[in-house]
C-alpha cells in the first residue's frame, strides 16, 4: 500500500494542542479560497476565478456537407457521382453578453451551415453567424435564449496593463472531453504573425496547455476577465508544447461591438504607407540606438500618413507613448482604433523626435471594387476579379503599393483554372495592352484574336504566358 502524506496546517495542530485534543482527529477548518496572487497564494486554488469564469465558456459543434471529386470521365456515363458527405469541427467559444452573443475563432465555424453551441448546463442551441473576421481569426455567433433568461458572460478587459508573468487560465473543450481548465502564465504580448509587415492582429503568448478543440476558448486572468480568445499553437505533435496564442480582447471587444452594431466586417484603419521593421543596419543609419521602430519606405498620397506629415524616410517609434517594436505593431496599433480615433505619433526625422497627430481611417475604396466574373472565349474564363485600391488591398492582405491593376481572387473551375492563374495574380496586361480596371480587361478579353498574351504580377515578378485561341 502507497503511503499517502497529508499536509495539515500548523495552525490547526496548535489549537488542537491547546484544546488538550491529544491522540484526537483534529477538525480543520475550510481554507479561505482566494485567486492566487504570490508564491504563497500558489498553494490555495484557482476555484473562485473558475467558478467565475467556467460558466460562460461553452463547447460549439460545426457541421457542413461536402462533396466527394470523382473522375469526370465516369461522370461523362452518369456513373461515380459525386456523394456528399458530412464534415464537422469541434472548438469552444465564450458568452460575452447576456442575450446569447458568443466569441469563436472563425476556423471553427468556417463553412459551417449547421452550428450547435452547447453551454455549460448541457442545454444546446442552434447559432448563427453574425460575423466572421478571417484576418484576425474571430466569430461572433447568436443564440436565442429564452425570453427572460440572461446567460453567465464574461466581461472583456481590453485594457493594455497585462505584463509578461501574468497568471492566466485557459478554458475551454479540448478533444470533446468535456470542459478543462490549465493555468500557465503571459510568456509574451504583441506576438505578431508577420513581423515586416502588415498585421491584423498581435496575439498574447501563453504557455497554458492548449489543444485540440480549445479554438475558441477563454484565455482569462485572474479577475476572471476575458483578455484573449486562444486561437492556435505551435507544436511538432499536434498537442500543446507550451507555446500557444490567444487573439488579444481589444480586437474581440471590435469584433463584438461591429456585430452588434450590424455590421458584417470589421473596418480597420490604415496608416497609408508602406512599412519597414528597423534592423541593426537602418538603426546605424538613422542614428537610432537600437533596432526598433517602422521605416517609412513610401507614403499614400491623401492617405492618413501624408495628411499626418509623415514623411518618406521618417521612423515611428511610438504611438500614443507606447513602443513601436516593428512594423507590425504599428500596423496593428493602428488598425485596432476606431475610425476617427486622434492617434499620437512618435516620429524619428533625422536628428530630431518629432510629435505628429494623425486621424484614423479606413481605407479608401477607390477606385470602387467592380468585382467580375469572367466568361467567353478566353484563358481567364471562370476568374473573379476586382479592381485593387486600398480597401482591397486592407481586406485581402496584400501590399497596396504595387500599384493600380485588376486582382484575381478566384479561379473558379473555366479555363483559368487549368491556365496557371491563381488567386492574388494581378493582370497587368492583355496582348500588350496596358489593364489598370476590371473595365479595361473586359474590353481587351472581348477581342478576336488568334492568341492571347497575358501578363500577371505574381510576388512582385512579372510574368507573361502566351494561349492559343
Amino acid at each position: 500500500m502507497r503511503a499517502h502524506r497529508v499536509l495539515i496546517p500548523a495552525l490547526a495542530l496548535v489549537l488542537a494542542a491547546q484544546a488538550g485534543l491529544a491522540g484526537a482527529q483534529p477538525t480543520l477548518a475550510q481554507p479561505n479560497r482566494t485567486p492566487p496572487t504570490s508564491a504563497v497564494g500558489m498553494k490555495q486554488s484557482f476555484a473562485p476565478v473558475v467558478q467565475r469564469a467556467a460558466p460562460a465558456v461553452v463547447n460549439i459543434s460545426s457541421k457542413r456537407l461536402v462533396r466527394a471529386q470523382t473522375d469526370p470521365f465516369w461522370e461523362l456515363f452518369g456513373l461515380g457521382a459525386p456523394r456528399a458527405r458530412v464534415q464537422g469541427s469541434l472548438g469552444s467559444g465564450v458568452i460575452v453578453r447576456a442575450d446569447g452573443v458568443i466569441v469563436t475563432n472563425n476556423h471553427v465555424v468556417q463553412g459551417g451551415q449547421e452550428i450547435t453551441v452547447s453551454l455549460a448546463d448541457r442545454r444546446e442551441f442552434a447559432a448563427r453567424i453574425l460575423l466572421a473576421d478571417p484576418r484576425t481569426d474571430i466569430a461572433v455567433l447568436k443564440i436565442d435564449v429564452p425570453q427572460g433568461e440572461r446567460l453567465p458572460t464574461l466581461a472583456i478587459d481590453d485594457t493594455s496593463d497585462a505584463q509578461v508573468g501574468d497568471l492566466v487560465l485557459a478554458i475551454g473543450d479540448p478533444f470533446g472531453v468535456g470542459q478543462t481548465v490549465t493555468n500557465g502564465i503571459i510568456s509574451a504580448l504583441n506576438r505578431t504573425a508577420d513581423p515586416t509587415g502588415d498585421a491584423a492582429t498581435a496575439y498574447i503568448q501563453t504557455d497554458a496547455a492548449i489543444n485540440p478543440g480549445n479554438s475558441g476558448g477563454a484565455l482569462v486572468d485572474m479577475d476572471g476577465d476575458l483578455i484573449g480568445i486562444n486561437s492556435f499553437i505551435l507544436s511538432r505533435s499536434g498537442t500543446s508544447s507550451g507555446v500557444g496564442f490567444a487573439v488579444p480582447a481589444a480586437v474581440v471587444r471590435r469584433a463584438v461591438e461591429t456585430a452588434v452594431g450590424g455590421g458584417r466586417a470589421v473596418v480597420r484603419p490604415w496608416f497609408g504607407a508602406r512599412l519597414q521593421s528597423v534592423d541593426a543596419e537602418i538603426a546605424r543609419t538613422v542614428g537610432l540606438p537600437r533596432p526598433t521602430g517602422a521605416l517609412v519606405a513610401d507614403v499614400w498620397p491623401g492617405g492618413p500618413a501624408d495628411r499626418a506629415g509623415v514623411r518618406q524616410g521618417d521612423v515611428v517609434t511610438a504611438v500614443n507613448g507606447q513602443p513601436v517594436l516593428e512594423a507590425a505593431t504599428l500596423n496593428y496599433a493602428v488598425g485596432n482604433s476606431r475610425p476617427g480615433d486622434p492617434l499620437r505619433l512618435t516620429v524619428r526625422r533625422g536628428e530630431r523626435d518629432l510629435q505628429l497627430n494623425l486621424r484614423a481611417e479606413p481605407p479608401p475604396a477607390t477606385p470602387a471594387r467592380d468585382e467580375r466574373l469572367i466568361s467567353g472565349q478566353n484563358p481567364l474564363n471562370g476568374a473573379t476579379v476586382v479592381n485593387l485600391s486600398p480597401a482591397v488591398a486592407d481586406e485581402l492582405g496584400i501590399d497596396v503599393f504595387t500599384g493600380p491593376g485588376v486582382l484575381i481572387t478566384n479561379i473558379g473551375r473555366g479555363f483559368a483554372m487549368n491556365a496557371g492563374f491563381r488567386p492574388g495574380d494581378i493582370v497587368r496586361a492583355v496582348n500588350g495592352r496596358e489593364v489598370s480596371s476590371t473595365r479595361d480587361l473586359a474590353a481587351a478579353l472581348a477581342a478576336r484574336v488568334p492568341a492571347w498574351q497575358i501578363t500577371i504580377q505574381r510576388n512582385g515578378q512579372l510574368v507573361t504566358a502566351t494561349y492559343r485561341a
